[in-house]
């Protein structure tokens, strides 16, 4: 379980293509500090197990359908990642509850600056589209955000200054692809009231 606050800034150092799979090597001296065969960490939103760890770089397998789910399949040597290890039993919760399992990915639409934010709008997969809402949570890229704008097939984020600095979304520029993850309780809610909706069981 993860709360969408990016520790830090990380960036993918080797990719070894496994047939139906791909291993990547990463570099994180944060989140790489005291990392053991087995933890998680999250990379631009998908929560990734450890299988090496070196230093300041660990690697990780990723199989075929998170490649083919999420924008991970287009990361490069060089590409920068947001990394995120998992919240500790009793720390605070700053962003929202994220799992880590994307639900698919969005595309940075535009990009409006201003002096003190900058507006960014992202497009919205048609059946993701009901559970965002307006000042409700969203996960792009492992990132915790609110809701500015929520319409049927985009959203939009306001950006602060730190955001901008520290995660990927100060360098995603229009036509890059996002990994968004919806409000989990959204889903359970929908699920729980599915047989009381309205028109059910007709």
């Amino acid at each position: 379980m993860f709360t969408g606050i990016v520790e830090e800034l990380g960036e993918v150092t080797a990719v070894e293509n496994l047939g139906d799979a791909s291993r990547f090597k990463l570099r994180g001296p944060v989140v790489t500090e005291g990392a053991q065969h087995g933890d998680s960490i999250a990379v631009n939103g998908v929560c990734l197990t450890v299988v090496t760890h070196e230093g300041d770089e660990f690697t990780a397998d990723v199989m075929a359908e998170t490649l083919n789910r999420s924008s991970l399949g287009a990361l490069t040597v060089g590409s920068r990642v947001n990394l995120e290890r998992p919240m500790a039993v009793g720390a605070r919760l700053g962003g929202h509850i994220v799992q880590g399992h994307v639900d698919g990915t969005g595309e940075v639409l535009e990009r409006k600056p201003s002096d003190n934010w900058e507006i960014v709008k992202i497009s919205l997969p048609a059946d993701l589209a009901r559970y965002v809402v307006e000042k409700g949570s969203i996960t792009v890229d492992g990132i915790s955000l609110t809701v500015v704008e929520a319409g049927p097939d985009y959203f939009s984020v306001s950006l602060i200054p730190t955001t901008l600095d520290l995660t990927t979304l100060g360098v995603k520029q229009p036509g890059d692809p996002v990994n968004l993850e919806v409000d989990v309780i959204a889903k359970y809610v929908e699920r729980l009231l599915g047989d009381r909706a309205p028109g059910a069981g007709k």
